[in-house]
């Protein structure tokens, strides 16, 4: 296991002088906006300055597919409820969106079959594990995880009704399209990586199965699972559909209703409980808001009622979390008062 890569913070001090550019990490306190859009946009820059030289991390070596990503690519995005977009870097850089598609299909479920009916089924509380550990599900009687962990994950996607694979995929596809604001497409190289090396999440699919814990055929859930974590998308893709749960459910650069604001307050909720894998805790300690990252190297950051973060870099901690999207989260959660947990403005952190 890694060390978390926010414990220390020596390389990168709070204040001082980073390169070219002048740090001020005191936490703000927002009045329930964002800056206006320059202030913003000049944060957004900082923070892809101040981390863009961060080397730590690793690859994902879970699917040979990811093993080949250029490990220099960074990008951030920006978007809030009134529909701004402010980036930096790579944020156009597509990648494949691997675990933050989770939140998004447990919304899915929800609105589909109910927030408590998802609740019961598939669990909502941290394992305090690695994301693909079958520990979890062993030790409840019922297999039952969270949605922010494969096993939680796989049951979700039972959820989703169709006849066949092919039906209940096109459900899951429409609704991912409908939070990004545009219809995502397959990264095929990745899917069939996936595909190939995919024994671990097959095997917990059959765990949850013969303890009633999934709906349908484990094959079927499992397919569904590893097509929605193959999609393409961008930073920006990801800061459009984290501020459409900002928004209480609507999109807020389509002006789409995508789900009732009570589904994303209980996705948001789920988020915060482990969206971050076993680090979780420490995410919120540091970062104060809701955030789901991938092994594609992609974290999605919420700030209700104001917008979210997308962000992207490959290189992961030793939890499968990107090393310089946590950096960032950090440093724009204090510099934009994007902290909700913040209740006054703290002096700078020396």
């Amino acid at each position: 296991m890694g060390t978390h890569p926010l414990q220390g913070w020596c390389a990168h001090p709070l204040t001082g002088t980073v390169g070219d550019v002048t740090t001020d990490a005191r936490r703000h306190v927002s009045p329930g906006r964002l800056p206006a859009t320059p202030t913003t946009q000049d944060r957004v820059t900082e923070a892809h300055e101040l981390f863009r030289s961060e080397s730590s991390g690793a690859l994902s070596g879970t699917y040979p597919a990811l093993a080949t990503v250029d490990p220099g690519l960074f990008g951030l995005s920006v978007v809030t409820t009134t529909g701004d977009v402010i980036s930096a870097g790579d944020a156009q850089t597509p990648f494949t969106i691997m675990s933050v598609a989770k939140p998004f299909v447990f919304a899915l479920a929800c609105e589909l079959r109910g927030i408590e009916s998802v609740r019961r089924f598939v669990g909502v509380n941290a394992t305090g594990m690695a994301f693909d550990s079958t520990v979890p599900v062993e030790r409840d009687q019922r297999g039952r995880t969270n949605p922010m962990v494969n096993a939680g994950a796989i049951a979700t996607a039972s959820l989703v009704p169709g006849d066949g694979v092919e039906a209940r995929w096109e459900v899951v596809h429409d609704a991912l399209s409908r939070f990004a604001g545009r219809r995502l497409e397959l990264d095929h190289d990745t899917l069939a990586s996936a595909r190939a090396t995919n024994h671990r999440n097959r095997g917990l699919a059959n765990m949850l199965a013969a303890v009633g814990a999934l709906e349908g055929e484990a094959a079927d859930a499992v397919e569904v699972y590893t097509r929605q974590s193959c999609l393409s998308v961008t930073a920006t893709d990801l800061a459009v559909m984290g501020a459409a749960l900002a928004d209480g459910g609507t999109n807020p650069v389509t002006g789409q209703r995508v789900v009732d604001p009570e589904t994303a307050h209980a996705t948001l909720a789920v988020m915060a409980i482990a969206g971050m894998y076993e680090t979780s805790g420490d995410w919120l300690f540091d970062i104060g808001m809701p955030g789901k990252s991938g092994i594609g190297g992609g974290i999605v950051t919420v700030s209700p009622g104001k917008g979210a973060l997308g962000t992207f870099s490959p290189l992961l901690d030793g939890a499968g979390n990107s090393v310089r999207g946590q950096l960032a989260a950090r440093h724009l959660a204090r510099r934009l008062g994007l902290d909700i947990l913040a209740s006054e403005e703290s002096p700078p952190v020396r």
